[in-house]
């Protein structure tokens, strides 16, 4: 084991893990409560990819306007749930590394629509958690969930294994 994966540095870490995890849930709280529609900012991020300093690169500007507007509803469920299923995952400790990859991707892309924001931030501590591997979540459910589920998979690889016949 390595020292950032020991018990008492995996403290924390999940420190770190639960205030992302509840930075992600009020913000797709409020998204889910307040009601939530991505056309005004993907509007707004394909403005910014104009002029000689443009915040927003072409190529994802054409992203925005060829895939993500025409199926702008589709965001507008995907983006509240899945900032809501990152923020449980990460609080709880359940699926720990999809859930930071997950979160590090929706910073990812709201960073290249031109909104900073916390997203740096967030993005920095999904980074370090990853980095944290196992100590991310020595503390979570995945900590007990993750070796149940490696035997259950051996089991079965061994169980489904045929002899050669030659």
């Amino acid at each position: 084991m390595r020292w950032w994966e020991n018990q008492k540095v995996s403290v924390v870490w999940t420190m770190l893990r639960i205030w992302l995890g509840v930075q992600w849930l009020e913000a797709g709280w409020h998204k889910v409560n307040d009601g939530f529609d991505a056309r005004g900012f993907l509007q707004g991020a394909m403005t910014k990819a104009t002029g000689e300093h443009p915040a927003v690169q072409g190529w994802y500007a054409e992203f925005l306007n060829g895939f993500a507007l025409p199926n702008v509803e589709l965001f507008n469920v995907l983006i509240p749930w899945g900032e809501i299923l990152v923020g449980v995952g990460l609080v709880v400790g359940f699926m720990t590394l999809p859930a930071l990859i997950a979160g590090a991707f929706m910073n990812l892309n709201f960073l290249l629509a031109g909104t900073v924001s916390t997203n740096p931030v967030l993005y920095t501590a999904a980074i370090i958690l990853l980095f944290a591997g196992r100590g991310a979540y020595y503390w979570g459910a995945d900590h007990w969930i993750m070796p149940y589920m490696k035997q259950l998979i051996h089991h079965n690889e061994k169980k489904n294994k045929k002899p050669i016949v030659v």
